[in-house]
């Protein structure tokens, strides 16, 4: 199994071809996004993503320009959009300027703009539950960030930490925004501050665990995770509670918990997050699969909303 691996992840050419690139128009041109600029910042990404749905149409390409269409509509709130190639997008659900808890989402692989929906769905399930169960007065958003090419899942790409290792910086950039769009007009103490709950699905994981050192963000929940590069949640360096859930039909778990150098190539992804020896605060998931973890009324759903709500003590565990 190991040298099938390594040859898959280095040897062996990358299975299947790039996407043909799709035309699109760059991203829109905005002044840094505050609250005062918020509604401008998703205005102006809509109109972006309803020049990109005009120009994929005109290409031939009409599956792309249906997704972009959709995200042009006006009630949707982007922080970003690019619809060149494979596509990048970050959506806000919920009141983001006035938040007091917020769940930051990173996808795993096979996510792009053409297989957005689901991921969408993923957040919207979130956001709906957070509403229900926020005590009164907490104000709550999600918000589902593609900020980098996901690897495929049949592909060499998602067996390394390449994605990963370019995906984490633009991760730390976006948190740092995130902080300073949500700052309010004057000095907030510790405790006004909003939470920021970072939740990482599958190879998303990967891309958290090489942003976590000094991430300014309360709690890093992996979920579906088959590995973050380190072998421990010491070796994250994060001052964030560590999180870890596996659904009991994920296939992930058949994934050999490996990290090897070979030629320059990082293949694996080191101790697996459920271990004990890993050190993370293992929360009940239930039985779903690999794409269940934000399922409507399943025990991994209820635990995401705790955490992001700070209610920590109602985790529940196997």
């Amino acid at each position: 199994m190991l040298a099938s691996v390594i040859t898959g992840a280095v040897v062996l050419p990358l299975s299947g071809a790039a996407r043909a690139e799709i035309p699109a128009p760059p991203p829109a041109a905005l002044p840094p996004v505050t609250t005062a600029t918020l509604e401008q910042t998703y205005e102006a990404n809509r109109a972006n993503a309803a020049e990109a749905s005009r120009m994929a149409a005109e290409y031939g390409d009409r599956e792309r320009a249906a997704a972009d269409r959709e995200m042009a509509d006006p009630s949707r709130r982007f922080l970003s959009f690019d619809g060149r190639g494979f596509g990048l997008a970050t959506e806000v659900f919920g009141d983001l300027a006035h938040a007091d808890r917020i769940a930051v989402l990173v996808p795993g692989s096979d996510t792009s703009i053409d297989t957005y929906d689901r991921f969408r769905d993923t957040a919207r399930a979130l956001h709906q539950r957070l509403t229900r169960e926020a005590p009164q007065g907490t104000r709550t958003a999600v918000v589902a960030w593609l900020g980098y090419q996901t690897p495929g899942t049949v592909s060499t790409t998602v067996a390394t930490t390449a994605r990963a290792e370019k995906a984490a910086p633009e991760l730390r950039s976006f948190i740092r925004q995130l902080r300073t769009l949500t700052a309010g007009e004057g000095p907030r103490t510790p405790e006004q501050r909003p939470r920021i709950s970072l939740l990482c699905h599958s190879y998303g994981s990967v891309v958290c665990g090489g942003a976590a050192s000094g991430l300014d963000v309360d709690d890093i929940a992996l979920i579906g995770s088959p590995g973050t590069g380190v072998d421990t949640a010491g070796a994250l360096h994060t001052r964030a509670r560590v999180w870890a859930a596996r659904g009991g039909d994920d296939w992930v778990a058949e994934v050999p918990h490996i990290r090897i150098d070979v030629l320059g190539t990082t293949v694996g992804f080191g101790t697996d997050p459920m271990s004990p020896s890993f050190g993370a605060r293992v929360f009940a998931a239930g039985d779903g699969g690999h794409s269940d973890y934000f399922r409507p009324g399943s025990p991994s759903l209820a635990n995401l909303a705790r955490i992001v709500l700070g209610e920590t003590s109602e985790v529940t565990h196997d």
